[in-house]
């Protein structure tokens, strides 16, 4: 899946065919343009405003209390960017702006796309990122609890995209019992995994900022004693030995070094039983530029420029499996996570060695 100019008509592709369309232009002012009118769209409530039904200019700026001749030009852009529809004055949400932009759906990435506020200020120094390789924004050690509060509720609204299939669709061993999941804060997904299978139990490992604005996200799942939380930094701690069936990891290699995740794989075969299983759910960059995911190759300069890391390949994290004396296993591709692959090592139980 990748983003790029569309054409709409015979011309249109012809010129584009013949690279006469300043494409540049449209994938930078008017990306950017586009993508600050659906955030500031939603951090004033106008998708809000027109969810009970089609509204007028009028009224949607008297609920958001917005000026009303700039409301009108937003709300114009949203038509144009096909989030609102418009006739005779009156101006009706999509079925896109329904589902994803409202907070009544339980799909909505409301959290997420106020999130990118902070975001955005953070692309602002891909510049000095990329002349020193340097990570400008140090994300585990953020103090803002603004910033962990609404992290964690962007992440939260996230998970639900995937969780489903992540469940679904997961290598679980036999009569596995004990779950770690690293760097889940929100834990949402260990949720959906306990819930389909009733003898899982599972711990979540994450930084104290992270757990003190994820407990009540998890609190509201109420899971109880199932899934709880345990305060900690899995680069540092000791995960324990034969402790566990299972080690899940979301989003959260593509912070770490080459190094740090090899050192991480081995502490968590030496965590796994038998037979255990080790999950990474993360965006795979391709073997060579240009054939993979685009959304994989954007993000690595994003998560380089927080962390100093970036996507890894499948390749690389099967070299860490192995390196730890996991097995690799083929790789679960999620259907609506582009570039997204559940990575999947297993500890193969030694002849003679009993569970």
């Amino acid at each position: 899946m990748r983003l790029r100019v569309l054409a709409e008509n015979f011309l249109e592709r012809l010129v584009l065919r013949l690279n006469a369309v300043p494409e540049p232009l449209f994938e930078t002012q008017m990306a950017f343009s586009m993508a600050r009118s659906i955030m500031a769209a939603v951090k004033l409530g106008i998708f809000e405003a027109a969810g009970d039904g089609p509204r007028t200019a009028i009224a949607i700026a008297s609920a958001c209390q917005t000026n009303l001749g700039a409301t009108e030009k937003l709300l114009n852009t949203l038509v144009a960017c096909r989030y609102f529809l418009h006739r005779d004055g009156i101006y009706t949400l999509t079925p896109k702006s329904r589902k994803w932009l409202l907070r009544r759906s339980p799909q909505n990435l409301c959290d997420k796309v106020l999130f990118q506020f902070f975001e955005w200020e953070m692309v602002g120094t891909y510049e000095a990122f990329i002349k020193t390789g340097t990570a400008t924004r140090d994300h585990a050690t953020i103090e803002n609890d603004e910033y962990w509060a609404l992290y964690q509720r962007a992440m939260r609204s996230l998970a639900q995209l995937w969780a489903t299939d992540v469940a679904a669709r997961f290598p679980m061993p036999p009569l596995a019992r004990d779950l770690l999941d690293i760097g889940g804060s929100h834990g949402y997904y260990s949720v959906c995994l306990c819930r389909r299978y009733p003898n899982l139990n599972a711990v979540v490992l994450d930084l104290p900022n992270a757990i003190k604005q994820a407990a009540p996200i998890l609190a509201a799942e109420r899971m109880g004693a199932r899934v709880t939380h345990r305060a900690g930094n899995a680069l540092t701690d000791d995960l324990g030995e034969d402790s566990v069936d299972i080690v899940f990891m979301s989003q959260l290699v593509h912070h770490f070094t080459d190094e740090q995740n090899r050192v991480l794989m081995q502490k968590i075969a030496r965590a796994l039983r038998p037979n255990g299983v080790c999950v990474t759910l993360d965006y795979l960059s391709p073997a060579t530029p240009g054939a993979g995911d685009q959304a994989a190759a954007l993000l690595d300069v994003y998560f380089g420029m927080l962390s100093e890391s970036g996507t890894w390949s499948l390749a690389n994290m099967q070299a860490w499996l192995r390196s730890a004396g996991l097995v690799p296993q083929e790789p679960i591709r999620l259907r609506n996570m582009p570039g997204g692959s559940m990575v999947v090592g297993t500890k193969v139980l030694v002849r003679g060695q009993s569970n």
